[in-house]
């Protein structure tokens, strides 16, 4: 793809070959050519479905957070409801699914926040990001086997104070929030420029 950066920057696929299935991702390694140097090396690539997650405001403006062990760091984290899209729903679908399953609240105003992609360096997924406004405590939880979550209601003050004590740090869950307000202020306060 040529653009104002000037050259293409595409490399050749050669080849592909699937890789072990790790439950949540399946890796594939791609034989690419470099076309700089003419090089070919194998890159790792995990295939994974979209992912969601979603800002979720009650009537009053607190925002709906979970907490929950996260294997990858091996503590707690605070962060916003988020979950995997199932085969065959549409990203609003499965943002609905999610939230009612991992909280409990459900609501009918839905707001698409865009989509972003975590990692591309080797995630092929996207992450649809969504607003939820007006959600109320209709259900009870319907979690998986696998997890265990603690539901809070956090006023945007309480969630910067997380933030600026390092136990809101998921990237995700910081880019969705950031959507829908202004987190700068205790962005800086971690070591991040505050421009």
């Amino acid at each position: 793809m040529t653009n104002s950066f000037g050259s293409d920057l595409t490399w050749e696929l050669l080849r592909s070959e699937p890789g072990p299935n790790l439950i949540i991702f399946r890796a594939r390694y791609d034989w690419v050519k470099n076309p700089r140097s003419g090089k070919s090396f194998r890159a790792v690539v995990l295939e994974a479905s979209d992912w969601v997650n979603v800002v979720a405001l009650t009537p009053t403006g607190k925002i709906v957070c979970v907490r929950q062990h996260r294997f990858g760091v091996g503590k707690v984290t605070i962060e916003i409801p988020a979950g995997l899209m199932e085969q065959g729903e549409t990203p609003e679908q499965a943002a609905r699914r999610e939230l009612e399953e991992e909280t409990g609240y459900t609501c009918s105003e839905w707001e698409s926040l865009g989509s972003v992609q975590a990692n591309p360096a080797f995630l092929n997924n996207d992450c649809h990001l969504w607003l939820a406004r007006n959600v109320v405590k209709t259900h009870p939880l319907n979690l998986d086997e696998n997890e265990d979550i603690q539901v809070s209601e956090l006023s945007l003050d309480e969630i910067k104070a997380e933030i600026r004590a390092g136990r809101m740090l998921n990237a995700l869950t910081l880019l969705g929030l950031s959507r829908v307000f202004d987190l700068r202020e205790a962005a800086s306060r971690t070591g991040f420029p505050n421009e």
